[in-house]
């Protein structure tokens, strides 16, 4: 029996409950420590990927799925006549999405697979995810799905502190010498990803600077408190979930109590990068 499935792939923050829920089916990615590559999600989980991380002395490198992965894929789910809304993560990420689309094109199935830019991940890859997947519950059609996937996109917003900048001096982005002054003066600096851009917002030193972002994001959802249902807190730990993302959480609920907060550890795209300490807040008005 033909319907409308959804594809995505495992940088979108989904919970397991939620993924069987809505039958939405994953491509991972894959992960590379220290030679050894390992499939996201099936061969290490988020919590091994930060361990082995902060014991590598490299930095990481996450591949996207193979093309033929991602066909087998699209052919096994429209084998029965059913539309595919593929979401995937930002395009300045991951070249996961022109993957996709190039197997659309191999499949010869561009009628039946619709393919979506993020324009982000993580969470926000995922409320795009289970708002399409709620939509098909609710027997939306597939242009009236993907119109309500590009109202989110307009005001979906990602806030993301990095706290340790050794990840971007390891992946070349700072000179070594440049790197160890940054550190030593305790450099913090907040991203954001408009339109699918990433861009530094703003920079600042120690937890002076962590606290001020907080009640930046804090008074955000306040002045939107009523348009916003759900948020993302998504971090990098090596260990149990932060107390103080924990308590951040409660002061989100304590704004609104009918907002849904999931705090969960991110994916290992997004941790590479980020590095160890890194925390995202991540929401969307309607």
């Amino acid at each position: 029996m033909s319907e409308i499935k959804i594809l995505t792939d495992s940088s979108a923050q989904l919970t397991p409950e939620e993924i069987k829920k809505y039958h939405i089916t994953v491509v991972p990615l894959s992960v590379t420590i220290d030679g050894n590559t390992y499939i996201d999600g099936v061969e290490i989980t988020r919590q091994q990927f930060v361990q082995k991380m902060s014991e590598s002395k490299k930095l990481p490198t996450t591949s996207q799925p193979p093309i033929g992965t991602i066909v087998d894929t699209i052919n096994e789910l429209t084998k029965d006549g059913s539309e595919v809304i593929g979401i995937f993560l930002a395009k300045v990420l991951s070249g996961t999405i022109d993957a996709a689309r190039q197997a659309v094109k191999i499949t010869g199935k561009s009628d039946l697979v619709h393919i979506v830019d993020s324009e982000l991940t993580d969470r926000s890859e995922g409320f795009q995810v289970l708002a399409a997947a709620r939509d098909i519950a609710a027997g939306k059609t597939v242009p009236e799905i993907l119109a309500h996937i590009e109202r989110i996109k307009k005001t979906q917003r990602l806030h993301l502190l990095i706290v340790n900048l050794e990840n971007v001096v390891k992946g070349g982005r700072l000179g070594p010498l440049a790197g160890k002054i940054v550190n030593m003066l305790n450099i913090r600096i907040e991203l954001q990803m408009p339109n699918g851009h990433l861009k530094i917002a703003k920079k600042g030193r120690g937890k002076k600077f962590s606290l001020a972002f907080d009640k930046r994001v804090l008074d955000e959802i306040e002045a939107n408190k009523e348009k916003i249902k759900e948020v993302g807190i998504s971090y990098v730990a090596n260990g149990s979930t932060p107390q103080k993302l924990l308590d951040l959480a409660q002061k989100i609920k304590d704004i609104n109590s009918k907002i849904d907060v999931l705090v969960r550890e991110t994916s290992p795209i997004i941790a590479t990068h980020a590095g160890m300490g890194a925390y995202a807040i991540l929401y969307y008005t309607e």
